[in-house]
């Protein structure tokens, strides 16, 4: 992946004038990081992981460039798990969610590109040894020569999506968790996500799926599609015990405006049938998807509802190309394929 002229210095700065784009703009490329903690996976699953995510990075480098991150010792094996056509960066890392552990790019609108590098800790302590996690936002950005700013907030990729137009929405399961953020304020956290992100409204969501051991990641219930469309999962089971939560962000999306006042139209896709691993509900969920330059690479879970899904989501981006990947063996080890990626906007 190239890196654009950015017509800044390199190192800290305020973020003044940047704002995120949705994840539909054009992008110079997409950013993954290599599995390489096989304890992550249940028992005798991390080969298969580690195929899938092959496959999802082939699958998007047919319409834009993929840097998989790796950490050193692995480089042989992802280069042949990934063939030619991706491009291999050795970096230290503790796991391989580079959503949540990568920076979030940001652009100035002339031809300035930067990114924001948050706190990491590992999903509110969830796991030991995330240390070198902490650090590969802002080596990412040190290779590619770009601004950091260093975000006084614990949060993940993962936790919000914006529209590009000053509108972000999240979830209070998350971002106002006492695991992340203790000493700050709902108002403290939307006005940090102002700064850095260049929003202007902030949409909340109340919780994420069950048992989502992020604690309601909004990629596994919700996305812009474009700006003053939203897609959310949802469930016409009663007794699912997601039926209420899903529900509830329903009702939330309907009544909010968005930042140039606009009711939200809402796109709903069901959620996929119940799975269990160890007494453990899988976070299934069709909106955790990659939007790429002309294609969009989404999840199959080996359920009746895949079909619907696609149908779903190919009539949402009528423009793109859909492509579906099967990924219970990504989602076994705890995200999806959104949380396996990171778009690179163009500046």
């Amino acid at each position: 992946m190239t890196t654009p002229n950015a017509p800044m210095p390199t190192g800290e700065w305020t973020g003044q004038g940047f704002r995120m784009p949705g994840e539909w703009a054009s992008h110079s490329g997409c950013w993954m990081a290599w599995p390489c903690r096989p304890e992550t996976w249940p028992e005798g699953a991390f080969d298969a992981a580690c195929d899938a995510y092959a496959e999802v990075a082939q699958a998007i480098s047919r319409f834009e460039p993929v840097t998989m991150v790796c950490d050193p010792a692995d480089v042989a094996e992802a280069s042949l798990a990934c063939g030619p056509g991706i491009q291999i960066l050795p970096l230290p890392i503790s796991d391989s969610w580079i959503r949540d552990t990568g920076p979030s790019f940001v652009v100035d609108g002339k031809g300035g590109l930067a990114g924001v590098h948050w706190g990491f800790n590992a999903w509110g302590g969830n796991y030991e040894g995330s240390d070198k996690d902490q650090q590969v936002g802002r080596l990412i950005l040190d290779h590619l020569k770009l601004p950091c700013m260093s975000a006084p907030l614990v949060m993940e990729g993962g936790s919000f999506h914006v529209d590009g137009e000053g509108t972000l929405i999240t979830t209070e399961q998350c971002l106002l968790n006492p695991n992340r953020n203790p000493g700050l304020s709902r108002e403290e956290i939307e006005q940090n996500l102002k700064d850095h992100l260049g929003v202007e409204t902030v949409i909340w969501l109340g919780q994420g799926y069950q048992d989502d051991e992020t604690d309601g990641h909004i990629d596994e219930i919700a996305l812009f599609v474009r700006p003053g469309v939203v897609m959310a999962i949802t469930t016409d089971d009663p007794g699912d015990p997601n039926f209420k939560i899903f529900q509830d962000n329903l009702d939330r999306l309907k009544r909010a405006r968005d930042a140039k006042g606009r009711e939200l139209e809402v796109i709903t896709i069901q959620q996929p049938a119940r799975r269990d691993v160890n007494g453990v509900r899988l976070t299934l969920s069709y909106t955790n998807l990659y939007i790429a330059n002309g294609g969009i690479v989404m999840p199959a879970f080996e359920d009746p509802a895949d079909d619907e899904a696609f149908r779903v989501v190919r009539k949402a981006f009528p423009d793109r190309e859909v492509v579906q990947i099967a990924a219970l063996d990504i989602v076994r080890g705890g995200g999806g394929i959104h949380c396996i990626t990171q778009q690179q906007p163009l500046p």
